[in-house]
């Protein structure tokens, strides 16, 4: 029997330059653009696998479709599933991770460059470029990278890239060390303050929990140099969004770049959105793409056709469940 896959929000990882032949030689595929909560219950009904990056499956979804085995997250974070419910009714789920890895650490330098060389400031304004009697204008701080500090909360796969990274533009790396974390390796990791305090600039990479919740929030702002930039690829929930506005109009650091907010979307009244029709320009936003360059997105469609196999052996890869 052939199964039914039905992926719930295509859009989110397909702009038609990815090569899906692999998902379909799986089974019958149902793609949909997008999904709502409502739509999803009789969207699956008929599913052996279903496969969502956002589209939320909880209880009512699964008991909706009568014929799921698996439910394939296409993304790392499972946050969309309930996973008790699915344990509770023997289903699997699985999530793909590494895939994004290089992509995000691009992005991560990508947001460091522009805040450091204040380009986002000075392409924003070409009419001024005839009005100046020099074309050079040095309206906007340059700084080189070479010879300052990046910290790194979070030295997973995706942190270790980063580091990497900024050894080779010559910068000092530090990490973040929690309480009770070994000291061991080739990048020192500092106590709470003491990693504040010197770094130049601070990149998030850590996994949403309840202890990292608002970890940059206005006391560890408080303790960032003047001149230092924060760069969010990480969860929106990581930075006190307020108190990072509120930091940033009051120019006690330099800037900031984030690539994920809370919520996603963000509402029209959402604190960045507010702040930057305002002018505030040492803030600038990207809607959650650091982890969509091509390869990466290709690299995870592979993943899930890794996954389905090793499912169908009765093998468990990349299972959460």
């Amino acid at each position: 029997m052939t199964d039914t896959l039905v992926f719930l929000d295509r859009d989110t990882t397909d702009r038609g330059d990815i090569d899906f032949s692999g998902i379909e030689s799986l089974g019958k595929l149902i793609s949909y653009p997008v999904s709502t909560r409502a739509e999803t219950v009789q969207r699956i009904s008929e599913a052996d696998i279903v496969l969502t990056n956002k589209a939320v499956i909880g209880a009512e979804e699964m008991d909706a479709a009568k014929n799921l085995k698996l439910i394939q997250v296409v993304a790392t974070g499972v946050n969309n599933i309930d996973l008790n419910a699915a344990r509770e009714r023997n289903l699997a789920v699985c999530n793909v991770s590494g895939y994004s890895t290089e992509a995000v650490a691009q992005h991560v330098f990508a947001s460091l460059l522009n805040l450091m060389s204040n380009v986002h400031r000075f392409a924003a304004e070409p009419e001024k470029w005839a009005q100046s009697p020099i074309f050079t204008r040095l309206d906007y701080p340059v700084t080189e990278l070479s010879g300052k500090t990046l910290g790194i909360v979070g030295l997973g796969s995706i942190g270790s890239a980063v580091a990497r990274i900024a050894e080779a533009f010559g910068m000092k790396v530090i990490a973040y060390g929690r309480e009770g974390s070994s000291n061991e390796g080739p990048i020192p990791r500092l106590g709470h303050e003491a990693f504040f305090a010197a770094a130049d600039a601070i990149t998030l990479h850590c996994p949403l929990t309840p202890e990292t919740h608002h970890f940059i929030n206005a006391n560890t702002l408080k303790l960032m140099k003047p001149g230092a930039v924060l760069i969010n690829t990480g969860r929106g929930d990581l930075v006190n969004e307020i108190a990072l506005v509120h930091t940033l109009q009051s120019g006690a650091i330099r800037g900031a770049a984030v690539d994920v907010l809370t919520p996603e979307p963000p509402s029209a009244d959402h604190p960045f959105l507010v702040a930057c029709a305002a002018g505030l320009d040492n803030l600038f936003i990207t809607p959650h793409t650091a982890w969509s360059a091509r390869e990466a997105r290709q690299r995870l469609l592979d993943g899930i056709v890794a996954n389905i196999e090793a499912f169908r052996r009765g093998e468990r890869v990349n299972r959460v469940v």
